[in-house]
């Protein structure tokens, strides 16, 4: 089962009721909140991090915040124990997540993926929005729907 499959599952198994957007592949917040026809700070942005914890561990986070904010990797490492963050490469992404990146949704379905939320997410709407595994497909949640079936550890990483 791909990602596209596993959230609708996981999605229906949890009584979520969601909306499935279909629209034209776009990789960019700002061009792919137009298709949907919704607000880019509805969007819920994921991004798979690599935590340096000491010279020889490292920890994975996928740290999910609204698309239309700056995600601060200093903080990423420091609300996960760690002393730096990085971006992970395209190929450790996709390895991690399934998913090409701008495709990620605000999931983690690996263990080995730490999932974290910057609490503004929770705050500015009633319903989220998010590349469902692909980027031709969106879904449509109520964001205490999401909360409720994710279950993150909610930490402040937003920049302001």
């Amino acid at each position: 089962m791909d990602v596209f499959e596993q959230l609708q599952d996981l999605l229906t198994r949890h009584g979520a009721s969601y909306q499935l957007l279909r629209h034209p592949a776009a990789g960019k917040s700002v061009e792919v909140a137009a298709l949907r026809g919704t607000q880019v700070s509805q969007g819920a942005k994921a991004l798979v991090c690599r935590i340096k914890l000491s010279s020889t561990q490292r920890k994975h986070v996928l740290a999910v915040f609204p698309a239309d904010a700056q995600a601060d990797l200093q903080a990423i490492a420091q609300v996960t124990g760690g002393k730096k963050a990085a971006l992970a490469s395209q190929e450790l992404a996709r390895e991690l997540t399934g998913c090409e990146i701008g495709a990620i949704p605000p999931f983690s379905f690996n263990p080995e993926l730490h999932l974290i939320v910057d609490p503004t997410l929770r705050q500015r709407h009633e319903a989220i929005v998010f590349n469902a595994g692909r980027l031709d497909a969106s879904i449509l949640l109520r964001t205490e729907d999401y909360f409720r079936i994710a279950q993150p550890d909610i930490a402040s990483f937003v920049r302001t």
